[in-house]
């Protein structure tokens, strides 16, 4: 079983963003990374797909559901203000073929890298086994 964590790609400089953060899109450069996990991620099963309802979220896994002919499940525990509950979201889907993405630095990771478009892949203790860079 594959259970792979994925942060959202390039989004731009918060700070620049006007308006509701929950509708700021990834940028031509997270584009770019979003398009890429489709080969980056090609060697795992996957059965789910679930998504922080986060606009750069849904677009970062976007290309990959589509490959994959998947929906994107939306769960509110990936918010980016709910960052400790997704540990919770990943032992719900354990044991499962399933890629989840969410935002930020996960305090649980204890310092690890993480940067945008990037993915761990996790192991059956739900402990980061693996990281697969952002693609270019």
């Amino acid at each position: 079983m594959s259970l792979l964590l994925v942060r959202h790609a390039r989004a731009g400089d918060p700070e620049e963003w006007e308006g509701d953060d929950r509708v700021r899109p990834v940028d031509k450069r997270g584009r770019q990374q979003a398009e890429g996990l489709v080969d980056a991620l090609s060697e795992f099963a996957l059965d789910r797909i679930v998504s922080s309802p986060y606009l750069r979220c849904i677009q970062t896994i976007e290309p990959l559901a589509v490959a994959r002919g998947l929906n994107i499940e939306l769960d509110a525990a990936l918010g980016a203000n709910r960052l400790d509950d997704v540990p919770g979201v990943l032992e719900r889907l354990q044991g499962e073929n399933a890629v989840v993405c969410t935002h930020g630095e996960l305090p649980w990771l204890e310092g690890r890298n993480f940067k945008k478009g990037s993915t761990w892949v996790l192991s059956d203790e739900l402990e980061p086994r693996r990281y697969i860079k952002p693609p270019a």
